[in-house]
């Protein structure tokens, strides 16, 4: 057999191998990652394991459960609202992996460190934010300083570098890796923010934003996840978790 033969035979046999395998389901866990210690926040059917950060259970309105995605809608919010929704379980160290999907001009975000129970439950919505918003069409990307408003910014605190959005309606990856107080974003894989909470760096972002009067603000040992409703729709799916 001739030697260009071999090598188009062989081309053929990856390419009817990499058509043939299967695609993991959304929100499952393939055998490997369940042997790596990940589990489930969203099993993409039912709102088990999330509560309104006030009212402690799922909000009637302005979310809803639809083809796999748990998505924030507007126009369902009713009177009330529905309000951010965060987590029952607490994490401390763990690598955080959400799926999320925004419209064009979105705002929302994926919070942690979340402490609903601090002083009677006043800081429920505050804790450390990995910014989720339309760069392009959303005014607050302009906002803040040297853009720490911007997609898969630490919002209002540290700016994004490497940041390859997907843009609206498309699915991006958001990544949060916490070890201690050694804290990384990543988006679609690529690393967009490092940090050391409790730095000298650290107290300094601190000190010149919104969170500058919050004693100890980011600094709590461990709290919950928070998906932010802002008003705008933005879907989220295979939100997946593992302790470190």
């Amino acid at each position: 057999m001739k030697k260009t033969t071999i090598i188009i035979s062989a081309i053929a046999m990856i390419l009817m191998q990499s058509c043939t395998s299967p695609v993991q389901p959304d929100n499952t866990l393939s055998s490997k990652e369940i042997k790596d210690g990940w589990k489930l926040l969203f099993d993409g059917s039912t709102s088990n394991g999330w509560m309104n950060a006030l009212t402690k259970n799922f909000p009637a309105t302005g979310w809803e459960i639809k083809n796999g995605t748990l998505a924030t809608n507007p126009e369902l919010k009713g009177e009330h609202g529905g309000g951010d929704i965060v987590s029952t379980d607490k994490y401390k160290d763990f690598e955080l992996s959400v799926d999320f999907n925004y419209k064009p001009g979105a705002n929302s975000g994926i919070k942690y460190f979340i402490d609903t129970e601090r002083d009677s439950g006043i800081y429920r919505s505050i804790g450390c934010e990995y910014q989720i918003l339309d760069d392009n069409l959303n005014p607050d990307a302009t906002a803040g300083i040297s853009g720490n408003h911007k997609l898969a910014c630490l919002y209002d605190l540290i700016p994004p570098s490497n940041v390859k959005d997907n843009g609206p309606d498309a699915w991006n990856n958001a990544r949060i890796i916490v070890k201690g107080n050694h804290v990384q974003h990543l988006l679609n894989g690529q690393m967009t923010v490092e940090y050391y909470r409790g730095s000298p760096e650290w107290k300094e972002a601190v000190s010149k934003s919104k969170f500058k009067d919050i004693s100890g603000f980011g600094e709590t040992i461990e709290g919950r996840i928070l998906l932010q409703e802002h008003g705008d729709m933005v879907e989220f799916k295979n939100i997946k978790i593992r302790e470190l």
